[in-house]
């Protein structure tokens, strides 16, 4: 397996991706794949952090991350958010969201980023080192079970006395 940058030419087989591994989902609204085509044309797009895991030539996996901010007053402090993760049905269960997960955490740090704010399973990503965001006085600017509401320090500390309300870009709510 490979994986890279995601390039324009990925676009399409990319957006069936999405499409066809949320289509069974319940918790979903079922537009994620329109999120991706939004959030490439943002501000808060890093294209180094949009990944695609390869397999034999084909696109079987993807994850983006997009900046986000923790605000509270005046103070901000700039984050990342994992949306969406996505790997082809025929491939789940074989660790390919894993190692996407590992090499988006990875490239983030590499890139200055130090932290990751995400809304999802609560059994599957603790695995990777996320904890709930409430144990550091961060919400999400919506209601949902504070089990699904998770983050991780790429950098030790990295959100020590950080607390607050998590910004999403416009883009997330189009």
């Amino acid at each position: 397996m490979n994986i890279r940058k995601e390039e324009s030419r990925d676009y399409k087989e990319v957006f069936k991706l999405i499409k066809s591994a949320f289509e069974n989902e319940e918790y979903t609204d079922h537009k994620e794949q329109f999120l991706v085509e939004r959030l490439r044309n943002s501000e808060a797009f890093v294209p180094e952090l949009s990944l695609v895991a390869e397999i034999d030539g084909e696109i079987v996996g993807y994850i983006l991350l997009t900046k986000i901010r923790i605000i509270n007053n005046d103070l901000q402090k700039t984050s990342l958010a994992l949306a969406p993760i996505a790997v082809l049905k025929k491939h789940q269960g074989k660790g390919i969201g894993g190692k996407l997960i590992q090499e988006s955490h990875r490239k983030a740090k590499e890139l200055g980023f130090d932290s990751v704010i995400l809304l999802g399973h609560e059994k599957y990503y603790p695995k990777f080192g996320y904890a709930m965001t409430k144990n550091y006085g961060i919400k999400l600017p919506f209601e949902v079970p504070d089990e699904n509401c998770m983050l991780i320090e790429l950098t030790e500390n990295a959100l020590k006395n950080i607390t607050g309300i998590v910004e999403y870009p416009k883009e997330f709510y189009e």
